[in-house]
């Protein structure tokens, strides 16, 4: 029997009515002769082949999702890393699906429809084919950027503070690619979206100003890199919390209170940023502001307040905690015990811890902190009335003249 050898594109994707006698599906020249003698049997009956077809490609599917379970995920078992079973889950899915629609495709194409209606169909599956690929890119191309991370030996451009800018890198190709494919697959033609693109980029940049100002804002942030993921900013605002994630549009924040803050980047790029976590260390110096009453002995309490930081557990060692004596007050003299904490996060925490311990250990060394006092003089009183002079709440009265 002679069979058609020409190259269709697996027969199933060329336009224009195939040259098959019944079904219009060419079987390749190494086809054994009883699938070829069955499959001519069927040739008469549509829709026994195309249910035939249906049945194969579904079988062929999940053999395929076995081989993925078993063989791929026994070779990926051998490796130190996760990060090859990640991508197993992620791909699972879009080839069982692949080879699946594939078979769909082709029993469509089996069936004696009309022209336009079978072509629409496939090229509605193959849709579903790219956006199931689209949606396992975008995570698999995170997990791909965190393995380049890792290496940083091997890899220096791409480290924690550049991924962000990588992902949103990476996002754009594969929406780029995914879109040129659909575009490709229901037949129309680039060259005309192409010739005005230079109109529409105007007009979208008109539209979509403000979410083209926070995509640049977003690549120039990490560039730039004033934070990076992790650190602990405060903007001019007042907002203050952790850097959770910089995306295309915005960065977020998560402040102590578990609340995220979502700051447009073109806003947190114009703004003045006070980041906790920079400089040579992610120490942050504490400052505990103390009055002591006059006539108090001044030597004493700076041991007091130097002991107080060193004896605490969470008070970092180097730098050395230090005492200086900021001045006099109207009612006390100031002193204020510098020390130097691990975390930003536990500023809050030991500020109150180490106000307890100061509070604490001048009562029991019988240092007095004062409180404001003010002195009532009447100049004169007046004639025939009688007044009476009396103390405000927390104040004292020392003379009336």
């Amino acid at each position: 029997m002679q069979l058609d050898s020409t190259p269709k594109l697996g027969g199933w994707l060329q336009e224009g009515p195939p040259a098959a006698p019944a079904v219009g599906l060419n079987l390749p020249p190494w086809t054994p002769e009883p699938v070829v003698e069955v499959w001519r049997s069927l040739e008469a009956y549509p829709l026994a082949a195309a249910a035939v077809i249906l049945v194969l490609s579904y079988v062929a599917a999940k053999l395929t999702e076995v081989v993925m379970r078993r063989v791929a995920r026994r070779l990926a078992a051998k490796t130190e890393t996760d990060i090859d079973d990640q991508l197993i889950d992620l791909f699972e899915r879009p080839i069982f699906l692949t080879v699946f629609l594939f078979g769909l495709a082709l029993a469509t194409r089996s069936l004696e429809l009309p022209e336009p209606f079978t072509r629409r169909t496939i090229d509605v599956l193959q849709t579903f084919v790219v956006l199931s690929w689209l949606g396992a890119g975008l995570p698999a191309s995170r997990l791909f950027l965190d393995a380049l991370g890792s290496l940083r030996h091997r890899f220096p451009l791409v480290e924690e503070r550049t991924i962000p800018l990588f992902d949103i890198l990476s996002k754009l190709l594969l929406f780029g690619g995914a879109t040129y494919v659909l575009i490709t697959i229901w037949g129309i033609d680039p060259a005309p979206w192409l010739a005005s693109a230079g109109v529409v980029g105007i007009a979208v940049g008109f539209a979509a100003r403000d979410t083209l100002a926070n995509l640049f804002a977003g690549i120039f942030i990490v560039a730039d890199a004033p934070y990076k993921l992790g650190d602990y900013i405060i903007l001019d605002t007042g907002e203050r919390g952790r850097v959770t994630q910089v995306g295309i549009r915005s960065t977020r924040l998560l402040t102590r209170d578990d609340i995220e803050i979502t700051v447009p980047n073109s806003v947190i790029g114009n703004a003045k940023i006070i980041n906790e976590s920079g400089g040579p260390w992610e120490k942050e110096r504490i400052r505990i502001k103390v009055g002591v009453a006059y006539g108090s002995d001044v030597d004493r309490v700076c041991e007091l307040l130097k002991a107080i930081a060193v004896e605490h557990d969470h008070i970092c060692p180097n730098p050395v905690p230090r005492v200086r004596m900021r001045g006099f007050g109207d009612s006390s003299l100031d002193f204020e015990l510098l020390c130097w904490i691990d975390e930003p996060e536990l500023r809050g925490k030991l500020s109150h811890e180490m106000y307890m311990d100061v509070y604490k250990t001048f009562a029991r060394e019988n240092v007095e902190i004062p409180f404001p006092q003010r002195d009532l003089w009447v100049r004169g009183m007046p004639k025939g009335e009688a007044v009476v002079v009396g103390e405000e709440p927390g104040e004292r009265g020392d003379g009336v003249s």
